[in-house]
């Protein structure tokens, strides 16, 4: 069970489960916040058993991002506030990026700011129909943080990331999911269950398979077509002689259910 004072953390097996958990400060980014959960993901990252992580939010809103009323509380100025907020969710979002086990987000209820930003970085990204999504940073006379500025244009293209920070324009979840910022979007009563099937669904799976997508989806708009066929030859390779690969192969050819390691 959770040992932190603002997430709750679970692991069973494969599987670990991440909840943002100040639902009455709408999950907002604090100090403690943004720390235990890039020490989490350092964890999470480094841990050779995991192969899925899922994280959301308790209570009725994902993450409202940045907790301003911390902000004005605080001794320090706003700049170094955020920008200390900033370092520890960027650490945590590049953990979650880099490490081998997926990462499956589902938005319970209102994403905003870095929620927002947060909520883009999954692997997966499974929605309740009650969610909306807004950056709201320029509301608040900010700039975005927690990658929106690297994810959200490659998800949507330019135009529309532009419309979403310059506007703050709401998107429902379904507004959402036409946009392609999301997988799928469930009834919110069926949530967890959904989380909870497809947890384990990729703890069944291929590790390595699942780890090789996620690394070449990662570079693949910074390399050459040539550059990246030959570290697509590579990782296929690799995956061809792991233990996992010799499985999936066998089963495929005796015409039944593989059992991954």
């Amino acid at each position: 069970m959770s040992k932190y004072e603002t997430i709750r953390f679970e692991q069973s097996g494969g599987i670990a489960r991440i909840t943002l958990n100040r639902p009455d400060a709408a999950n907002g980014m604090n100090h403690v916040l943004s720390a235990e959960l890039a020490e989490i993901a350092g964890l999470v990252a480094d841990d050779p058993a995991l192969k899925v992580v899922t994280l959301t939010g308790a209570g009725k809103f994902f993450s409202a991002g940045g907790d301003l009323k911390a902000m004005a509380a605080s001794e320090a100025s706003a700049g170094t506030y955020v920008k200390g907020l900033a370092d520890d969710l960027h650490r945590a979002l590049s953990s979650f990026a880099r490490m081998d086990a997926l990462l499956i987000i589902g938005v319970n209820g209102i994403a905003a700011g870095a929620g927002f930003s947060l909520a883009m970085t999954g692997d997966l990204v499974i929605a309740a129909d009650t969610a909306s999504f807004t950056m709201a940073y320029t509301r608040a006379g900010l700039s975005p943080d927690g990658g929106a500025s690297y994810y959200l244009p490659r998800l949507i293209g330019v135009r529309r990331t532009q419309e979403l920070m310059f506007t703050n324009r709401t998107l429902s979840a379904a507004d959402a999911l036409d946009w392609d910022l999301l997988h799928r979007v469930v009834p919110a009563a069926d949530l967890d269950s959904t989380l909870g099937e497809l947890a384990d669904q990729f703890a069944a799976g291929p590790k390595l398979s699942n780890a090789n997508v996620k690394k070449l989806l990662l570079v693949s708009s910074d390399h050459t077509l040539e550059e990246q066929l030959a570290r697509e030859a590579a990782f296929i390779s690799h995956c061809g002689d792991s233990p996992d690969g010799q499985e999936g192969i066998a089963a495929f050819l005796g015409k039944r259910a593989p059992k991954f390691a």
